[in-house]
């Protein structure tokens, strides 16, 4: 069994070497992260400028370019290791919701499907460092089933852990993507110069986090599994859609 790692947060970071020590204990593992934190990426490519792919003194591989770039190189550069398995974490830092949308991590585990493979996203729900043992138990109990199990095809799967102590997990749950509400996301300031420079804001307040939600299960204190797809199609306004053109010239059903 090869399975491949990557992250966001960069191949120095404490999660990645927590899932990396863990499913070592399973397979054969080859980390290809990038070379510096690419939190909020999302699925972009780096297309400016060529890559550059480096062996760190702990074995981990390292990219000059965003997560999705990692799994392009970990699979093309570096073609004498195929995976049977691709993991993207740990990340620091829950990924629910609308989260999904921007992350990194997630965007790794998709490209990694998109290109055929089996792909889990994890995320730690805490980033101030605290529960790393509690991440470490959990990555131990998912790969110890889904390695004994292993899916009938392709997969993508977010996980996230939830900050509690590592025997105060109460068990696994699966759960729909929760929301966030709109947040004012731009924070004005002035560089040396007294130029205006803006950063962007911390995340929306929850806005759902009903039963069943990834948002409440996780704060319960269970992992939680979301299925997630990659077809966006509204297939239930497509005829709603199809109406409001119908009369434009043109329009064809």
């Amino acid at each position: 069994m090869n399975i491949l790692i990557c992250n966001d947060d960069g191949y120095l970071a404490e999660g990645i070497a927590v899932l990396a020590r863990v499913a070592g204990e399973f397979a054969n593992v080859r980390v290809v992260a990038p070379e510096r934190d690419r939190s909020g990426v999302s699925n972009s490519l780096t297309l400016d400028r060529p890559l550059r792919i480096r062996e760190a003194a702990n074995g981990f591989y390292y990219v000059s370019g965003t997560p999705t770039d990692c799994i392009h190189l970990g699979l093309h550069a570096l073609p004498d290791f195929v995976p049977d398995l691709v993991l993207s974490g740990i990340n620091h830092g829950a990924n629910m919701g609308d989260d999904t949308l921007y992350s990194g991590t997630v965007a790794a585990a998709t490209e990694a499907y998109l290109m055929g493979f089996p792909a889990v996203a994890l995320s730690l729900n805490d980033s101030g460092g605290r529960y790393w043992a509690t991440a470490e138990k959990a990555a131990w109990m998912l790969l110890e089933h889904l390695l004994a199990v292993p899916p009938e095809k392709p997969v993508l799967w977010n996980v996230n852990i939830p900050a509690v102590a590592p025997e105060d997990i109460q068990g696994l749950k699966t759960a729909r993507l929760g929301r966030r509400h709109h947040a004012q996301s731009i924070v004005p300031a002035r560089n040396p110069r007294g130029e205006a420079v803006y950063w962007i804001g911390p995340v929306g307040s929850i806005s759902d986090r009903e039963d069943g939600t990834d948002f409440a299960e996780c704060e319960a204190g269970f992992i939680t599994v979301t299925p997630l797809q990659i077809d966006l199609t509204d297939y239930s306004d497509m005829k709603k859609t199809a109406d409001f053109w119908r009369k434009m010239p043109g329009f064809t059903d």
